[in-house]
């Protein structure tokens, strides 16, 4: 939905870095790791899975994070079935997902007041949200994981079709925009240019293309939390 207005933000980047910057579309959660892994990436807006571990095993720098924009997870299932809490699950349980890591993570957790983990259910990959939505919708999965922000952009139609099982409230995980340690002293400009983004005309409408306020910083006692409680939640999950 965003994918045009981060053009929009990759232009306004350049005009004020003053060097030409591309803009890479990834396919998938598995294309974007071995670009990680080859050190191909200068720039990421990182989710914060993959944000903790491009800090602690490739010494990536935070340069901001998005104000007031916390990553949630969502439990659905369809309003009309059997499933109406967590507690209703079963062993075996059908559940469709995407390879977003933390919002699987997350989601993995919250059921395990039902006594399940990945031993003991079916999980269905999914492309994106929407197809998540859609297998429920079509029966083909019992819940759905998803990031609590695409869920509720559903249209009105398919949401009113799906009931809510359990919301995360962690609050502290987010979004980062990193960027590599060869950029030396770039970074300082690049966070400067960000953090000034939304008092600048063209560059509160180049935010407003990708659902962000603003940027603010971030100290490197707050990253590393961020990293520590991905770790945890890694091991729980």
């Amino acid at each position: 939905k965003y994918l045009p207005g981060w053009f929009v933000v990759n232009t306004w980047l350049q005009r004020h870095l003053g060097v030409a910057t591309h803009f890479e579309v990834f396919e998938g959660f598995d294309e974007l790791h071995r670009s990680m892994e080859a050190g191909s990436i200068d720039i990421i807006y990182a989710n914060p899975f993959d944000a903790a571990r491009l800090v602690r095993d490739f010494g990536y720098v935070a340069v901001a994070r998005p104000v007031g924009r916390a990553d949630e997870a969502v439990i659905a299932s369809l309003a009309s079935g059997s499933v109406q809490h967590v507690e209703d699950l079963q062993p075996g349980t059908r559940i469709a997902t995407t390879d977003d890591p933390d919002v699987h993570m997350m989601c993995m957790i919250m059921i395990e007041p039902a006594d399940l983990n990945v031993a003991n259910v079916a999980m269905q990959r999914r492309d994106n949200y929407v197809l998540v939505a859609k297998s429920l919708l079509k029966g083909e999965a019992d819940i759905g994981f998803f990031l609590a922000e695409t869920f509720d952009e559903l249209s009105g139609p398919i949401k009113n079709q799906l009931h809510v099982l359990v919301r995360s409230q962690i609050y502290v995980i987010n979004h980062v925009l990193l960027a590599h340690p060869r950029l030396g002293d770039q970074i300082d400009t690049l966070r400067a240019s960000v953090l000034g983004m939304a008092a600048e005309p063209k560059g509160a409408m180049a935010l407003q293309d990708v659902n962000i306020q603003g940027w603010e910083a971030l100290d490197q006692e707050e990253v590393e939390f961020m990293i520590d409680l991905m770790v945890a939640l890694t091991v729980t999950g």
